[in-house]
């Protein structure tokens, strides 16, 4: 099963389109798949001082982080729709890693670290942000690719070789075509970086 991990405010915006149009594709040619949409389901993405107590007994203590959990040990692939803001991805996405990756669950440390989930063999990010992604590669330095691909998604088990990122850039200049050719074309560019 695939699960599609959102974080976007608005269900107006071109991240909801996105995620609307892979949603209508896994439908259509009947792939299975889960949504975990973070903005609303109201997901409170501060790890608590209760939570930082239990963090290294891999204990959860929100119901929301053990569903997620549930959802990501059925899965096989992850599918990540973001922005980026400031470089990086929206804090409400680093909340749900902070809460629900947990020592136990996503990874271990004995005496090695390992990753934990090795059922999740891909995974795929997409994103959109004013920036290109050749600008994003070049002036940040790539933090899809460095932070999230070889860091995050290899400590759990992912290797990086199975990972692959979509962009949509310029965001606040394309055209509406441009926007509808991205969502037309999008299934196919998910799949040749499969």
């Amino acid at each position: 099963m695939k699960t599609i991990i959102y974080t976007h405010p608005d269900p107006h915006s071109f991240n909801h389109a996105i995620l609307t149009r892979l949603c209508d594709h896994f439908t259509a040619t009947a792939q299975p798949f889960a949504v975990i949409d973070l903005y609303q389901d109201h997901f409170d993405p501060r790890l608590t001082p209760a939570e930082l107590q239990t963090y290294a007994q891999g204990q959860a203590l929100d119901p929301l982080v053990e569903r997620y959990q549930t959802l990501l040990a059925a899965s096989d692939e992850l599918l990540l729709i973001f922005p980026i803001w400031w470089h990086q991805m929206p804090a409400m996405l680093k909340g749900f890693f902070d809460k629900v990756l947990l020592p136990g669950f996503a990874f271990a440390e004995d005496p090695n670290w390992r990753g934990l989930l090795p059922t999740i063999t891909k995974a795929s990010v997409i994103t959109t942000a004013g920036e290109t992604k050749a600008e994003l590669q070049a002036r940040p330095g790539d933090p899809i690719q460095t932070t999230l691909i070889n860091g995050t998604f290899a400590d759990i088990g992912i290797a990086p070789g199975n990972c692959q990122w979509l962009h949509f850039g310029r965001t606040g200049s394309v055209t509406d075509t441009a926007r509808q050719q991205f969502l037309a074309a999008l299934p196919q560019l998910y799949q040749q970086g499969q």
